[in-house]
Parts: C-alpha cells; sequence; structure tokens
C-alpha cells in the first residue's frame, strides 16, 4: 500500500477560503502561462515551414513537432526546482518567477528569424525557447493548484480547484480565436511569412499585467516552510509520498494524451483531413468551449466523491472515443458534424478533468503538495503529453489510418483507470493511521 507521512497539515487546516480577486489572480496567470506554452501548436504548419528546411510536408511538420516535444524534456526539472521553492518560499514567489520565464521564451519565439535569414542558429533559438517554457510551464503547475485547493472551503475544493483545467481551456480558446481572426484577415502568404508570430508578441505584452496582479496575492503556506531547504522537501516526497508521485503519473496519462489530441486537431484538420484554415481553427475554438462546460460538470466529485465521480466519467469518454473519430473523418461529414462530434468529444473528456487536480493534490501534505503535484504532472506530460503530437503525426503518416488517435486515447485512458483506482487520498491515510489510535485510547 502506498506510503504516506503524516508529519504536514491536511487541506482544511490551510488558510481561509481565497475571496474572488484572489481567484481571478490565479487563473489569469494560469490562463497566459499555458496559452504562451500551448499556441505554438496551433501554428505548427507555419513554424515548420519557417524554421525547418525538409523537403517533404510531413518532415518539415514532424521537425516542428518534435520541438514542441522538446518543451516538455524541461517541464520535470522546473518542477523539481520550482515546486519545492513554492513550497519552501510560497506559492506566489513561485508564480511570479513561472510567469517571468513563459514570456522570455514567447518573445524569442516571435522574435527568432527564420531559417532562410540565419540558417541552423533559427532552429536552435526556438528549441533554447521551448526548453525555457518547458522549464516555466513545469513549475506552473503544483504551485497553482495547491493555491486554489488551499484556499477552497473543504466541500468546494473540486470546484475551485477545477479552474485551473478551466484556464486551460481558456488558453486554447485564446490561442484558437486569434488564429481564427489571422487565417480571416490575413493573405495565406503572410500569415506562414509573419502572421503566425502575433500569438506569441500578445503573450509577452500581455505578462506585465498578470504580473502586476499575482503579486498582488496574499500567501497559503507558512513562513516557517522557508527553513527547509530543496533537498529537505524532495527527500520527503521521494520518502514517504513516491507512490502517489507513480499512480499520479498514470492519471495524468490519459488526460494528457487527450488534451494535446485535441489541441493537435488545427494541425490534424489542416494534413490529414484537407480541410480550409478557418474550418480547421474553428474546431480547437468550439473545442474549447466544450472542454469549459465539461470541466464544471466535474464539480460533482464535491458532492459524490472524487474517486467515482472519476472513473465514472473515464469510462464513459472512452465509450465515445473511436464513434466520434469515425464521424470526424468520414468523408461525408459537414462542417457543422465536424464542429458538433468534436464539441460532443472535448466535453465528455473535460467532465473528468477539472476535479482529478483537487483529487490529485490531496494525495499529498502540504508540506510536499506543490512538489508532489508539480513533479507528477511534469513527469506524466513529458512522457506522454510531449510525445502524442509527434507520434499520432507519425502513426498516421506510417498505416494511413486517421483512427490512429481514437486508438491512442482509449489505450491511455484506461491507463488512468488504473492510476485513479490506486491512488488513496492523503487525508484517508490518516484517518487509517489514527483509527486504532482513538479505539485503545
Amino acid at each position: 500500500m502506498p506510503a504516506h507521512g503524516a508529519s504536514a497539515t491536511s487541506p482544511t487546516d490551510a488558510t481561509p477560503p481565497l475571496p474572488l480577486k484572489g481567484v481571478i489572480a490565479v487563473v489569469i496567470g494560469n490562463w497566459l502561462e499555458f496559452y504562451d506554452f500551448l499556441v505554438y501548436t496551433f501554428f505548427a504548419v507555419m513554424i515548420a515551414d519557417a524554421f525547418f528546411p525538409a523537403q517533404s510536408e510531413i518532415g518539415r511538420l514532424l521537425g516542428a513537432l518534435a520541438t514542441f516535444g522538446v518543451g516538455f524534456v524541461t517541464r520535470p526539472i522546473g518542477a523539481a526546482v520550482i515546486g519545492p521553492y513554492a513550497d519552501r518560499k510560497g506559492r506566489r514567489a513561485a508564480l511570479t518567477l513561472t510567469l517571468l520565464l513563459m514570456a522570455l521564451g514567447s518573445a524569442m519565439i516571435a522574435l527568432t528569424p527564420p531559417y532562410s535569414r540565419i540558417g541552423i542558429a533559427a532552429p536552435i533559438l526556438l528549441l533554447v525557447a521551448r526548453l525555457i517554457q518547458g522549464f516555466s510551464c513545469g513549475g506552473e503547475v503544483g504551485p497553482a493548484t495547491t493555491y486554489l485547493l488551499e484556499s477552497a472551503p473543504p466541500r468546494k475544493r473540486a470546484m475551485l480547484t477545477s479552474w485551473q483545467a478551466q484556464s486551460q481551456s481558456l488558453a486554447t480558446l485564446m490561442g484558437g480565436g486569434i488564429g481564427l481572426i489571422l487565417a480571416a484577415t490575413l493573405s495565406t502568404e503572410a500569415l506562414y511569412a509573419w502572421g503566425w508570430r502575433i500569438p506569441f508578441l500578445v503573450g509577452v505584452l500581455v505578462a506585465p499585467v498578470a504580473l502586476y496582479i499575482r503579486r498582488q496575492l496574499p500567501e497559503t503556506i507558512e513562513t516557517r516552510a522557508a527553513e527547509r531547504s530543496t533537498s529537505e522537501v524532495l527527500t520527503e516526497l521521494v520518502r514517504d509520498h513516491a507512490w502517489p508521485v507513480l499512480f499520479g503519473v498514470l492519471i495524468i496519462c490519459g488526460g494528457t494524451i487527450s488534451t494535446y489530441v485535441s489541441n493537435y486537431m488545427t494541425t490534424y484538420a489542416l494534413t490529414t483531413l484537407k480541410l480550409p484554415v478557418t474550418t480547421a481553427t474553428l474546431l480547437t475554438i468550439t473545442g474549447a468551449l466544450a472542454q469549459m462546460a465539461g470541466v464544471a460538470a466535474g464539480v460533482w466529485s464535491d458532492r459524490f466523491g472524487r474517486k467515482r465521480t472519476l472513473i465514472g466519467w473515464r469510462v464513459a469518454f472512452i465509450a465515445v472515443v473511436f464513434p466520434t473519430f469515425w464521424i470526424i473523418t468520414s468523408p461525408t461529414a459537414t462542417a457543422l458534424t465536424l464542429v458538433a462530434a468534436n464539441m460532443f468529444f472535448n466535453f465528455m473528456f473535460s467532465a473528468g478533468i477539472g476535479a482529478s487536480y483537487a483529487f490529485m493534490a490531496e494525495s499529498f501534505p502540504q508540506s510536499v503538495r506543490s512538489s508532489g503535484l508539480a513533479i507528477l504532472y511534469a513527469l506524466g506530460v513529458m512522457i506522454f503529453g510531449g510525445t502524442t503530437q509527434f507520434v499520432v503525426a507519425w502513426l498516421i503518416d506510417l498505416t494511413k489510418d486517421p483512427l490512429m488517435p481514437a486508438y491512442y486515447m482509449i489505450a491511455a485512458n484506461l491507463l488512468t483507470i488504473v492510476g485513479l483506482a490506486l491512488i488513496v487520498p492523503h487525508e484517508e491515510v490518516l484517518r487509517a493511521r489514527l483509527a486504532p489510535v482513538r479505539a485503545t485510547a
């Protein structure tokens, strides 16, 4: 059975509920953080054309997607550095640092000249920018999610913590919306030549606003936590909470693969379904809207229990994946059919996502909560998320089967169910340990 330390406080010992402006501050920062990281995937085809000189279209695309995946390599490093920093110095300090690093990476992508002007230096600078963004994003999830959890009333943890997922959907919506505007207002030549840089500049320009908002946040951990070193935090995590990290990675597997398949829909529609840019981008936007509605449904776990609700939604999602993709790939499908099927798919997927953040965070005591959640999330997205779009594009090209994304998601979400079944919330472990003591008192 998983081992858990009992030295730290439970979520109910944390700070009073966070005021609305505090929730908004965390969500806006996380929204922009993920926008800067994810907007790359909406313009992967244009970035491929600008930075990679391969002769074939698939060669250029795989080069761009591989660079997107490289951003996930440094996420565990960012989690291992910034996660403990948040457990020592505070959630607010860590959230400020991640935002600054992400803005730096976005500026590099926006301003790096193409391969035709500076040669091999162009993809190298792009690679460095993605490594910086990955480091930043790896350190963002743990502090942002734990901040929301620790500031929520006990019976509203899933509702408040689900805004971690909602902010990611907002990021997808923002990226897709900007992409749709650019596709509708610019010529194809202008979009490929320089238009794709605009979304990255937008991320840089709004970063100071989010930074100012985040610096006003009250802290949620005690100041004495700062006396511990990073090595002490990581030692406690590895020694007492390794099993929740492992099972959490399994939970992340299905969610992150499904997320990045969903974010891949613009590229999928362009390269596999051969749809116009406006229609392809519309799939991403409407999918993000459906995700937000689905995440809101996940708060039922506050009433009916985390594990039961999360597993139920995951089983339902697996049941609809193949039929949905069969409809999407049908040669007779209309644009309206594609949008409706894609929205249904995204709703079913995201319904079990919002509450999973609360469930995973509740598996750790406060002393290592930011570190534990950040590391398990970063490991999960590095192993599974960072490779998803590359693997999907490669499998489709290899097999010529447009249904490969569906098969991949079904397998991944079966692993998620295993992780959900095995993980045990920290409070349940404490109650089990205290029961014999109370019985003999």
